[in-house]
């Protein structure tokens, strides 16, 4: 999947290195980085871009982070929680990795941040958003570059209340995500004045969508706030139009709904609003150079899991060069990714003290293939973090 492309040089992340000896580490030893992600099913691709992303920042560091080489060891977590303590244990245990990085699906990645928290490993989150990750399961260990499930879904209640709209239904397939994506939509839709009359689910990964999109036609809300990924979300698109739906019933969600997959949905997505933390046309610097690069690279177009990817191995950087390169020096590099101020393709961003990112969230509209910015509805938008004691 890697092709050989000049370095870009690496734009400052911002942050003040730590007094405790840059330059201390010892030379000899290589930064293992494992990847827990989907490289086989529905969110096969993003667990790609996610892995591109990241050795995107490390390739254009000359190979490197905190001045030593990178290994890289792989597994493929099917988006399987039943899997998911052991595959995480192979990692932490057999391969011995510095930092653990995952996942996509947030049942997976709970169990991983348990079994990053007991055995007091680096644990970055480059996607999966269940609210308890940097909530009541914070950890000094356990970091995310992404989202909580809660910041872009009260995003986007909060401009549905705005437009006017009073009823709306809603769907999901049944896990933590999709529900706590459901729940954060209707906290600020109902504070708008809003009310969700139905709220619908299905179980992951069922595709099978007729029956909700008939009664999504009889009970006529005024709109409707869905939840799926990948795949199974171009395929609801394609099939919320095959219904008759589009264009009479206005249809919103987080950006995931059309994020990394607006090729296979194809015209079915047009007009589709979504809210997100990245999007297309934000023309700043560092997003231009990143996704020359990334195209460069890979032959693709980066998204947004591609960029969370990459700002993971930012993170990481940033908390190995507080520690001087050594990653045996956990404390450092840890105060070190609290700190950082990331120079984000999606906009600089910090971290909260329950280490999830203070964020925009920008309104994203599909136009000609491309998840177009049209507005910005909250800026600097950090997660309530319920329940975190750290």
């Amino acid at each position: 999947m890697e092709h050989a492309f000049k370095a870009v040089r690496h734009l400052g992340l911002g942050l003040t290195l730590a007094a405790a000896g840059f330059g201390s580490a010892h030379a000899e030893g290589k930064v293992k980085v494992g990847f827990m992600l989907p490289y086989t099913g529905t969110y096969a691709a993003p667990g790609n871009a996610i892995t591109n992303g990241f050795k995107l920042f490390v390739t254009e560091n000359g190979g490197k982070l905190g001045g030593r080489e990178v290994e890289y060891f792989t597994v493929d977590d099917e988006s399987d929680p039943a899997k998911a303590t052991e595959n995480a244990n192979k990692l932490i245990k057999r391969d011995k990795v510095d930092v653990l990085v995952g996942t996509m699906h947030s049942g997976v990645a709970m169990a991983m941040a348990k079994v990053a928290r007991e055995n007091k490993t680096l644990l970055i989150v480059p996607n999966a958003g269940a609210d308890e990750l940097t909530g009541a399961l914070c950890a000094p260990t356990v970091f995310r570059t992404s989202f909580s499930s809660w910041q872009p879904s009260f995003a986007m209640g909060q401009v549905l209340a705005q437009k006017g709209y009073k009823n709306v239904v809603t769907l999901t397939w049944k896990y933590n995500f999709g529900t706590q994506s459901v729940a954060g939509f209707k906290e600020a839709f109902e504070k708008g004045g809003g009310k969700v009359v139905k709220e619908m689910t299905l179980p992951f990964p069922n595709v099978e969508f007729q029956s909700y999109l008939t009664e999504i036609a009889a009970l006529k809300p005024d709109a409707v706030f869905v939840f799926f990924a990948g795949a199974g979300a171009a395929k609801f698109v394609k099939d919320y139009a095959g219904a008759g739906l589009k264009g009479k019933i206005p249809l919103f969600g987080p950006g995931f709904l059309t994020d990394g997959n607006l090729d296979a949905m194809g015209v079915a997505g047009d007009g589709v609003q979504t809210t997100l933390h990245y999007a297309d046309g934000l023309n700043n610097k560092k997003d231009s150079a990143f996704r020359l690069a990334y195209a460069k690279a890979f032959k693709s177009q980066p998204d947004v899991y591609a960029v969370q990817g990459y700002d993971a191995a930012q993170l990481y950087y940033a908390g190995l060069q507080a520690a001087g390169g050594d990653m045996a020096k956990q404390d450092a590099v840890i105060k070190g990714m609290q700190v950082a101020r990331i120079d984000s393709p999606r906009g600089a961003f910090t971290l909260s003290k329950a280490h999830n990112p203070v964020q925009d969230i920008y309104l994203r509209e599909v136009q000609g293939g491309r998840n177009k910015v049209v507005g910005t509805p909250l800026k600097a938008l950090a997660d309530p973090a319920r329940g975190c004691k750290m």
